[in-house]
C-alpha cells in the first residue's frame, strides 16, 4: 500500500503543467483530486515517475452561465459543482448526482476534470454528463480543441486526450425540459455504482455496464418511437457488456439497468410534467401536519381515517417529526 518514489512539482498555472507535462512526457501524472490516481499508485498500478499538482490552480475552478450553456472548470470540485445555485436552476441532474458521489471528505477533495479524464466506466459523472451531451475543452502545445463526449472514452481508462494535453473546461449544454432523474445501485451509499443510469430529455446514459460509460441507444429509440417507459426500459441492457465480478453477475447488472432506466425515466416525465421549477422550495406542509408534528400526533395518510393519536407514550417520549409520525407527502 505504499507507492513507488516519485518527484513531486506543483504548476502554479495551466501553462505551467503543460510546460511540465512537456518536459517529462509519458513519465508525468496531472494529480486533481488525487482520489482515482492515487489509490492506483498505493496498490501499483500506476507508477508515474513524476506528480505534477494541479491543486493551486484556481483558474480552472468555476461555474459560469454562458447563455446557451454552463462552464465548468474542470478542478471544480464536485462539492461546488452539488451545491451551486446556478446548477441546481440550469442543471439539477449534475448537481443531484455529483450529491452522490463518495462521501463528504470526497466531494471536498475529488474534481469533475478528475472523475471525466479518469474514465472509469463505474464513476457517477461521466454518464451523466454523456446523458446531458457535454462538450470537453483540451488545451496543450497546440492551443485549445473541442470534444464532444461521446467521442472522449475510447476504454477501460482510455480518453481521446493526449498525453501532453489537459482538459480545462466542461461545457454543458442546457436541457429543453425540466424532465431529469439520476439512478443508482450500490452496496453503500458511498460505493461505486454496481449499475446506474442518468436521463434527461429522452437521452439516457448507462454507468457500470461496459468498458467506458454508455448511452442506451436502443431504449433512446424506442422512446422516440413512442414507445412507454417501461416498454423502452426494457431495452436497457441492448449492447452492453456488463462485468461478471464479486459485485454482481453480468445477468444482475442487465436487470439492474431495466430496473433503474424505467424508474429514472418515470420519474423524468413526472418531473417534466409538473412543470416545477429546477430548484424549487418544498412548500410548507399544512398547519394541521405543523400541529401534529409538534404534539407528537400520528396522521394516517390513506384518506379514510381522520383520526388523530399519539406516537410514543410516557412521560420520556420525544415531539416526533412528521416523518417519525408517519406522515407521508402524498
Amino acid at each position: 500500500m505504499i507507492p513507488s518514489s516519485f518527484t513531486y512539482k506543483r504548476a502554479g498555472s495551466a501553462e505551467e503543467a503543460l510546460d511540465l507535462i512537456a518536459e517529462h512526457g509519458e513519465d508525468a501524472k496531472f494529480l486533481a483530486g488525487g482520489h482515482s490516481l492515487l489509490p492506483l499508485m498505493k496498490l501499483r498500478l500506476a507508477a508515474p515517475e513524476v506528480i505534477i499538482d494541479l491543486s493551486g490552480l484556481a483558474d480552472l475552478s468555476y461555474i459560469a452561465d454562458q447563455g446557451s450553456h454552463v462552464a465548468i472548470g474542470a478542478l471544480t470540485r464536485h462539492h461546488d459543482v452539488e451545491h451551486s445555485e446556478l446548477l441546481g436552476r440550469q442543471l439539477p441532474l449534475l448537481a443531484h448526482a455529483a450529491s452522490r458521489v463518495g462521501d463528504p471528505q470526497i466531494r471536498h477533495r475529488g474534481t469533475i476534470g478528475g472523475s471525466v479524464a479518469h474514465a472509469d466506466p463505474a464513476s457517477d459523472l461521466p454518464a451523466v454528463l454523456l446523458a446531458l451531451d457535454a462538450i470537453l475543452v483540451a488545451r496543450g502545445p497546440g492551443g485549445e480543441r473541442e470534444i464532444e463526449i461521446g467521442d472522449f472514452f475510447q476504454g477501460l481508462f482510455e480518453t481521446t486526450l493526449e498525453p501532453d494535453e489537459l482538459l480545462t473546461e466542461i461545457r454543458v449544454p442546457k436541457p429543453a425540459s425540466a424532465g431529469w432523474s439520476f439512478q443508482k445501485f450500490a452496496q453503500r451509499g458511498l460505493d461505486w455504482a454496481i449499475v446506474g443510469c442518468a436521463a434527461q430529455d429522452g437521452k439516457v446514459a448507462l454507468v457500470n455496464m461496459g468498458g467506458t460509460p454508455l448511452r442506451a441507444t436502443a431504449v433512446e429509440s424506442a422512446l422516440a418511437g413512442g414507445a412507454s417507459p417501461a416498454e423502452a426500459a426494457a431495452h436497457a441492457a441492448a449492447g452492453t457488456s456488463a462485468a461478471d465480478d464479486i459485485r454482481a453477475t453480468r445477468a444482475y447488472r442487465e436487470h439492474l439497468a431495466r430496473v433503474l432506466v424505467a424508474r429514472a425515466l418515470t420519474e423524468a416525465n413526472s418531473r417534466s410534467l409538473s412543470r416545477t421549477p429546477r430548484h424549487a422550495t418544498p412548500t410548507h406542509p399544512p398547519p394541521l401536519f405543523m400541529i401534529a408534528a409538534r404534539f407528537g400526533w400520528y396522521l394516517p395518510v390513506s384518506g379514510h381515517h381522520h383520526g388523530v393519536r399519539r406516537c410514543g407514550a410516557g412521560r420520556g417520549r420525544r415531539w416526533g417529526t412528521m416523518e417519525a409520525c408517519g406522515y407521508a407527502a402524498r
